[in-house]
């Protein structure tokens, strides 16, 4: 009993120990708690529930998947607009095509130096710019300078355009590529156009021709030393300063006017400079007239003619004649000898030049004595005149300086588009009367030029003027045989024959000038206070000016063998000149 209360009381100690300690714990844990409580809260708070975490998640994949297809719908959308405006583009352009697949015109815009040819066919084009390139081509340009002026166009300098090339380019516009290429080309030339620009195609040596006979009637041009053998002396006149074309640039203006110009009277100033003549080259002038003596011969099989050759040289030594040249002078005079050969031509008859090749003549006023005398002084120079075969002739240096201590008379001569008068006037028809002479026995002619106005003793393109220091006329024996010139002025009449051997085929020479067109003259009046108010009197009287081609044909038994054109010639038209009574 004892033993059994002493272990109540054992255990209810031990129950108070227990709870004491676990008050002991609830006091200390308090803060605990409510820091723990405080912590779940928000975690809770935080903390979303499954249930809601789903149903987010369910929201988030709804949105996306409606953008998804909202997006889809939107490139379908823009998609087929794209296929619809490339079919339409697609259709549009082969209906477009097949509009122009058959048309055999040239599309619209397209033009050639500004000339449309829009809606023409290639035959028709060709027509078209044929007219308008040829009156392009035909249009007048006059060259001027102080007193000097003379007409140009572009068919004396063998201007063209390649007239099928440009047509076949223009109708291959909006034709040389693919559908979408052409289709884009043929649009482009509607809205902007396409123009093609030529190229001017021309004969440079022709060209070259034209600047060389400006240079040459230029006034106050620069004048090259010249020679002429004279009684036995070399005569060496020294050049003059003067002025020259610029060449290069006056080329320049004469093409650019040529594919310009539209219109006649388009006038173009030719630039010019001052330049010195070359130096007198003694040396080369020696080599020119030095000649070894030749007998003269022929023989019979084959029958050939060979003339005598007379023997010159200086008569003084070259270094004589170069101190001679080198001071200044009007001219310089070299004495030459002579060597006459043992056999001269003369000796062995009249077989060396037994034929009549051919002749002509010209009429000219025989009472004018002034200019009688300069042609006969001219045609005396000329006759006997011998050629060998491939020799050529130089009317100047046979002739010589016209001087007035050679003889030569003050006579009419064209200046500045007006009959004046001046030293050795009328000295052309000799040139002009041998020039034809020369055609008519077949030779070929190096040098020739026409005059710048109409000459009335022969027809325009068959004349050849001359001018001393600047123009010559020239040719060579192109025969097998040598030729003796004999020229002759009497009784109004300027002959001049070709004498030597036939050859075993002769052809019979024609001359065929042809008028290609007219400029006609003006009527220039002129106040004169010497006349009554009023009363007016003709000074000069008007010549059209015009355009020649001049042909030559060879005849055998009557039938044409060949034709050939000689030049292209332009007369610049002799005004009318009335004086009037103020």
């Amino acid at each position: 009993m004892v033993e059994k209360e002493k272990n109540n009381k054992n255990t209810e100690e031990i129950v108070k120990i227990e709870e004491k300690k676990e008050k002991e714990v609830e006091k200390n844990e308090i803060p605990n708690i409510e820091i723990k409580n405080e912590i779940i809260a928000k975690e809770k708070k935080q903390e979303t529930p499954k249930e809601d975490f789903k149903v987010v998640e369910e929201k988030q994949y709804n949105n996306y998947e409606a953008n998804l297809n909202k997006k889809s719908k939107k490139g379908i959308i823009a998609f087929s607009i794209i296929a619809i405006l490339i079919l339409i583009l697609a259709l549009f352009s082969t209906m477009f095509s097949l509009a122009n697949l058959n048309n055999v015109r040239i599309i619209d815009g397209v033009t050639v130096k500004g000339i449309s040819l829009k809606g023409l066919t290639k035959e028709e084009a060709k027509a078209k710019l044929t007219e308008e390139f040829t009156r392009e081509l035909q249009s007048n340009i006059t060259l001027t300078y102080k007193d000097y002026s003379s007409l140009i166009n572009g068919e004396q300098i063998g201007a063209s355009y390649d007239i099928d090339a440009l047509v076949d380019e223009a109708h291959s516009i909006g034709r040389s590529g693919n559908i979408l290429e052409n289709n884009y080309t043929i649009l482009k030339c509607l809205i902007e156009g396409e123009n093609i620009e030529p190229q001017l195609n021309y004969d440079n040596q022709l060209l070259e021709n034209v600047v060389d006979d400006v240079n040459a009637k230029l006034p106050e041009g620069v004048t090259q030393s010249a020679y002429y053998v004279e009684d036995g002396n070399l005569i060496i006149t020294p050049g003059k300063e003067g002025v020259v074309s610029q060449e290069e640039r006056l080329k320049e203006l004469i093409l650019t006017s040529i594919k310009t110009t539209t219109e006649d009277d388009n006038t173009l100033e030719v630039p010019v400079e001052i330049k010195q003549p070359e130096a007198i080259d003694i040396e080369k002038i020696h080599n020119e007239i030095y000649v070894e003596p030749k007998d003269a011969y022929f023989t019979t099989e084959p029958f050939t003619i060979y003339p005598h050759v007379e023997g010159v040289d200086f008569a003084i030594t070259m270094e004589e004649a170069q101190k001679l040249v080198s001071q200044s002078a009007e001219e310089y005079t070299i004495p030459l000898k002579y060597t006459t050969p043992n056999i001269t031509t003369n000796k062995i008859g009249t077989e060396a030049f037994p034929d009549l090749l051919s002749s002509f003549s010209t009429k000219y006023d025989a009472s004018n004595k002034n200019r009688s005398t300069n042609l006969e002084l001219a045609a005396g120079k000329i006759n006997g005149t011998v050629l060998m075969p491939g020799e050529e002739f130089s009317f100047n240096k046979v002739v010589g300086e016209r001087t007035i201590e050679a003889g030569y008379k003050e006579a009419h001569i064209y200046s500045g588009g007006k009959v004046v008068d001046g030293l050795a006037g009328g000295i052309c028809q000799i040139s002009s009367t041998l020039y034809d002479a020369v055609l008519y026995a077949n030779l070929d002619v190096t040098s020739r030029k026409n005059h710048q106005l109409p000459a009335g003793y022969i027809k325009n393109g068959l004349d050849a003027t001359v001018v001393y220091g600047s123009i010559d006329f020239k040719f060579v024996n192109s025969r097998k045989y040598p030729i003796k010139i004999v020229a002759e002025v009497k009784n109004g009449v300027a002959k001049i024959d070709i004498y030597g051997v036939k050859e075993e085929v002769e052809y019979e020479v024609r001359l065929e000038p042809v008028v290609l067109s007219y400029t006609p003259f003006k009527t220039q009046y002129i106040t004169d206070t010497s006349l009554p108010s009023g009363k007016q009197v003709v000074q000069q009287n008007g010549t059209n000016g015009c355009k020649t081609v001049t042909y030559k044909y060879l005849l055998l038994n009557g039938n044409i063998i060949s034709k050939t054109e000689l030049s292209r010639d332009t007369y610049n038209p002799i005004n009318k000149i009335v004086r009037v009574g103020p």
